[in-house]
């Protein structure tokens, strides 16, 4: 649940407008949570790419990975603060993918058809993270395991859980919940909740 208690100012500063501090946290979702079988699971990136990839669980596991500290932000108003993830580095991928010079958005797939955007300039920063793991752990499947986009600067609605591909392209396609009235750039600063 939610502190009550006002939090100290250093805190207080990193917690966006209209967002309460939190220390669980809270399941959300669409659908059902997947069955993962190492198997026949892949990863993939499409699109305006000069280098598209297909991996299976072995091989994207071999990809280098780091930690990486960050605050997360929920449009149902939570904020959970230094949360530790596990994960491949966006640049990792973008660097053997290799985006096409026309290539302006990525249209983020997940299981069961859900799909997310951003910017290719919001996504290619250093605070993205295709995660594996967090404080320490491995995802659990109801917080996106194998693999869950983190995308700290934006609402935890486009942090996709179940990730499968990065479709690359050269205009914005709006996904399961920018089509139902949230707003397309999702900033917690702005307060950009709805469109």
């Amino acid at each position: 649940m939610f502190f009550k208690k006002k939090a100290d100012p250093a805190v207080q500063g990193r917690i966006p407008p209209g967002q309460h501090l939190t220390r669980k946290w809270p399941v959300l979702h669409v659908g059902q949570i997947p069955r993962f079988d190492p198997a026949t699971w892949k990863f993939e990136t499409s699109g305006l790419v000069e280098a598209p990839m297909e991996l299976d669980w072995a091989a994207f596991g071999e990809l280098p990975q780091v930690d990486l500290t960050t605050d997360f932000h929920c449009v149902t108003t939570w904020s959970k603060l230094d949360m530790v993830w596990r994960g491949v580095p966006i640049a990792e991928i973008l660097g053997r993918t290799r985006p096409a010079p026309e290539a302006t958005h990525v249209i983020i797939h997940s299981h069961g058809g859900y799909a997310t955007n951003l910017p290719l300039d919001v996504v290619n920063d250093d605070d993205v993270l295709l995660a594996t793991g967090c404080d320490g752990t491995p995802l659990t499947p109801d917080h996106g395991y194998p693999l869950r986009l983190v995308v700290p600067k934006r609402y935890a609605w486009k942090s996709a859980k179940w990730l499968r591909a990065l479709e690359f392209t050269s205009a914005d396609q709006p996904g399961f919940w920018e089509l139902r009235g949230y707003h397309n750039n999702a900033e917690p600063w702005a307060e950009e909740r709805f469109g």
